[in-house]
């Protein structure tokens, strides 16, 4: 019999590390197994696109701990070994390449998947992804010196590494199915200041196509991309960014609830109460948004690992929080804070003229409202605000309303629009 109580982390990601550190501070004492199939130890994304492909950020500031801090933890860390079942009748673990693991607890922070390109060149030298260090490492290295870029997916991510390439001075063509980046996100009024900015700094876009093909040259390697309108784009250098698909295959194996995503109630727990998920692959029922919601960013990760940590150890919590996530491309920095689907809003308010003028961008707040219900918030290059913003997603989403005139007037501060 075990002298010990065993909670079980499958997924050494951000999420894992902070619930690992959690349980720790929280006082459990008992054994904490933190399995991931990469050979690194846990490290968070957001560098990866931004200040470690820029250059200006050293490869070690994206990891979440120091190496020693997992023994010096009792954190027992086993990377590069895949989780291959789940009884979750038998509370039993198994692995590819090591001994089960029978657990109490098991928290599933299995993640995401990138979702690739299934199409003629697709496994060419220079048709690169970025989901994981290594990939960051390898483009790290190709992008100084490329001369063409192109990226496909005019998402967060294809939008911060062609920021990216700008910045090493490489010539930049995205190329993007719908009419303007990231406009089921943020909606037409929004996007268009993306595509101001990145027009302003050089870059290209291609709407309305995605790639049919990719071409190689006499040296084997990438050429260019033949797109889905026929045109032919000049390229040594393609990033793809067409998305994330949840890392789910371990949860259906053990027959646990899911659909799009691990299906989790608001205290993280899927469909067997010893098991927990969090990060991109948990589907949550969102008490304050009063519906399920996915959440795909680095916020999210962070805060629910350490919330699971507190529902593993049986405390009566809640994941409330108000979905968060930023981005850094060029000057603009921004915070978006909130959650509305496409089509559920009627108008963006703005605080301030979010018009890009000589690759400037100015300060400027975006409200998505309906009715006079603010359901999120967004903050560029103005900062301190992403509190009183969530103060009033809280309240919108809870039916409460604001004056819309006093929401657009700089001279009224956020927090008196709810006193």
């Amino acid at each position: 019999m075990r002298d010990q109580p065993l909670f079980a982390i499958v997924g050494a990601s951000l999420t894992g590390a902070k619930a690992a550190e959690e349980l720790r501070r929280a006082g459990f004492g008992g054994r904490i197994l933190l399995v991931g199939e990469e050979t690194e130890r846990p490290y968070e994304r957001p560098p990866l696109s931004k200040g470690y492909l820029l250059g200006t950020d050293p490869r070690n500031k994206a990891y979440v701990h120091e190496e020693g801090w997992y023994a010096d933890n009792g954190v027992e860390l086993l990377l590069g070994v895949r989780a291959t079942g789940l009884d979750p009748r038998g509370h039993l673990l198994t692995f590819d390449g090591h001994d089960p693991v029978r657990y109490d607890k098991l928290l599933l922070a299995t993640g995401s998947r990138v979702r690739r390109l299934d199409v003629p060149g697709a496994d060419l030298p220079g048709v690169r992804y970025l989901r994981t260090l290594p990939e960051a490492d390898a483009l790290a290295e190709r992008v100084p010196g490329a001369t063409r870029v192109l990226v496909v997916g005019a998402g967060w991510i294809g939008l911060e590494t062609a920021a990216a390439a700008r910045g090493h001075g490489a010539e930049v063509t995205v190329v993007e199915l719908d009419r303007a980046p990231l406009r089921r996100v943020l909606g037409d009024d929004v996007a268009e200041v993306y595509t101001a900015l990145h027009r302003a700094h050089g870059v290209t876009f291609h709407f309305g196509a995605g790639v049919r093909e990719f071409r190689a040259g006499e040296d084997g390697r990438l050429a260019s991309a033949v797109l889905t309108d026929g045109t032919e784009l000049a390229a040594d250098l393609a990033i793809v960014g067409v998305g994330i698909s949840p890392a789910t295959e371990l949860a259906e194996a053990a027959e646990l609830a899911v659909d799009n995503g691990i299906l989790v109630d608001e205290r993280l727990r899927t469909s067997d109460p010893d098991i927990h998920a969090a990060g991109d692959v948990a589907n949550i029922a969102h008490p304050l948004l009063g519906r399920r919601i996915r959440v795909e960013h680095w916020s999210n990760a962070l805060n629910g690992g350490k919330l699971a940590a507190h529902a593993m150890l049986g405390e009566p919590v809640a994941y409330d929080r108000v979905p968060y996530f930023f981005t850094d491309q060029y000057d603009l920095g921004m915070e978006y804070t909130g959650h509305v689907e496409p089509g559920a809003f009627d108008r963006v308010a703005f605080r301030g003229d979010p018009t890009v003028r000589d690759r400037a961008t100015p300060p400027f707040l975006a409200f998505w409202v309906s009715g006079n219900r603010v359901l999120a918030g967004m903050n560029v290059n103005i900062w301190d605000v992403s509190e009183p913003i969530a103060d009033l997603v809280r309240a919108g989403h809870a039916g409460r309303g604001v004056d819309l005139a006093k929401l657009a007037d700089p001279n009224v501060a956020l927090a008196d629009l709810l006193a």
